[in-house]
């Protein structure tokens, strides 16, 4: 049910000297404006990716990590902000200097196979650290390096591709554009087949701005009561899990819903059920208030006015909001029904109303004590990413950060799709969590109809 990170590293790795790989073509020297839902607080960190790819016969003759390196300066002509850095104006506002620095990028070998890093290869994979490697003085927001990319050679002629991006600039379907058009380039293509659109002031504040719903994910922390144990995690004594489910898992879950719930997806249930779980770890008091953030995207969605080939973040994250005590004592379909009800929230006006918020309240971050943010990353198309060496075994967020998780997938040795979710938490807590969980995905008969309890 859950994997962890742990031990040294079992073999030996080998990196040169990191580099800058710039545009391989002249670019524009400009500054340009990131919008105001990309500026926010909440998004000035890093996201961490890492795919792993095995051997291809038919690229025998092929080095990844110089077609990688040279399709990455290509998709920077097109793709050129990435090359620059951020710098921050008046009230804050981030924009980016376009001034064709480059991306970091480090070569490197491991002694190792595919088939020998087994499990470690899926969230949270214990040798992150060592598969990207931090170089000092580039992980600052300002100023520094929006992208750093590690490219692994692997014994058996598979690679790694690591890669660490600056939330600022986009999104995970920003980030899939961006990897798909040097995908594009590798594979022999002369532009990307989706030229990217920036456009970052349509999603700017209206003049003058105005706040006309609330937003719970941004409120100002009031609540006092807090004699759970969600006001005092440690950063630096985290125990970090990853926890699967399976068909299995997932139709014991379903089990325990009344048909009066209708239907609901598969994330919403996993999104409700370790919500519901990590609150009861938490041992919350029954007044505490508590949120779950889940970041919804606006693209493709009617009427939001997201152009296709636009990279920058553009999403919102509606929260479900509710006492300690109603969530861990009333069923699993309690937290699924606040979750629909925070996702219907999501509409044009909730959306400007949230941009403006960003104006007129000075960036804020999210609102932290209590809240727990949860993305799916399952459709994302991280497992489609192809350089030429065919799909990766596992391709996707590569850990936790948090009280941030995310909702991965990948096809486990009996074909079947099992969906992961990584979770950092406190060491005794995290006991209490996967006991919950274990107990939660236990197989039940089918519930009736019940009572909604909203």
């Amino acid at each position: 049910m859950a994997s962890s990170v742990s031990s040294p590293l079992p073999f030996a790795i080998k990196r040169r000297e990191p580099e800058f790989i710039r545009p391989a073509n002249p670019t524009p020297r400009e500054v340009k404006q990131l919008s105001d839902i990309d500026d926010q607080e909440g998004l000035r960190f890093h996201v961490f990716v890492v795919m792993f790819y095995p051997n291809n016969p038919l690229m025998k003759e092929k080095d990844p990590v110089k077609v990688i390196k040279e399709a990455l300066g290509k998709a920077l002509v097109y793709y050129y902000p990435f090359a620059g850095r951020l710098i921050e104006g008046d009230n804050r506002k981030l924009m980016v200097e376009c001034t064709g620095e480059g991306v970091l990028f480090i070569e490197a070998d491991a002694d190792t196979t595919l088939e020998n890093l087994g499990d470690a290869i899926l969230p949270m994979c214990p040798y992150l650290e060592e598969l990207l490697y931090d170089v000092p003085g580039s992980g600052g927001i300002l100023g520094s390096p929006l992208i750093l990319i590690q490219v692994t050679r692997l014994r058996c002629e598979g690679f790694i591709f690591s890669l660490r991006a600056n939330h600022t600039m986009c999104d995970a379907p920003g980030m899939i554009q961006f990897l798909n058009a040097i995908c594009s380039m590798a594979q022999g293509l002369s532009r990307p087949s989706l030229l990217p659109i920036w456009q970052r002031e349509l999603l700017n504040a209206r003049n003058p701005p105005l706040i006309t719903h609330m937003h719970y994910e941004y409120e100002e922390e009031i609540n006092t009561n807090c004699k759970g144990t969600l006001m005092a995690m440690d950063k630096n004594n985290l125990v970090h899990l990853s926890f699967f489910f399976g068909p299995k898992e997932i139709r014991a879950l379903r089990n325990k819903l009344s048909t009066s719930l209708g239907d609901c997806t598969t994330f919403e249930v996993l999104a409700a059920c370790v919500w519901r779980c990590r609150t009861i770890a938490f041992a919350v008091d029954p007044d505490e208030v508590v949120r779950l953030s889940c970041f919804i995207n606006m693209r493709g969605k009617s009427g939001f006015g997201v152009p296709s080939g636009y990279y920058g973040n553009a999403f919102a994250c509606p929260s479900s909001i509710t006492k300690g005590g109603m969530l861990c004592t009333n069923p699993l379909e309690y937290a699924i029904r606040l979750l629909k009800k925070a996702k219907m929230e999501m509409s044009i006006e909730y959306v400007k109303s949230v941009v403006d918020l960003m104006v007129i309240k000075g960036r804020p971050s999210f609102t932290q004590p209590g809240n727990y943010f949860v993305t799916d990353l399952r459709r994302a198309g991280f497992e489609e990413i192809d350089f030429g060496w065919g799909k990766p075994v596992y391709g996707g967020g590569a850990k936790a950060i948090f009280n941030m998780s995310f909702c991965g997938q990948f096809r486990n040795s009996k074909g079947e799709e099992v969906n992961v979710i990584p979770i950092c938490l406190p060491p005794s807590v995290m006991e209490r969590f996967e006991h919950e969980v274990n107990r939660m995905t236990k197989e039940v008969k089918p519930v009736g109809n019940i009572k909604s309890m909203l």
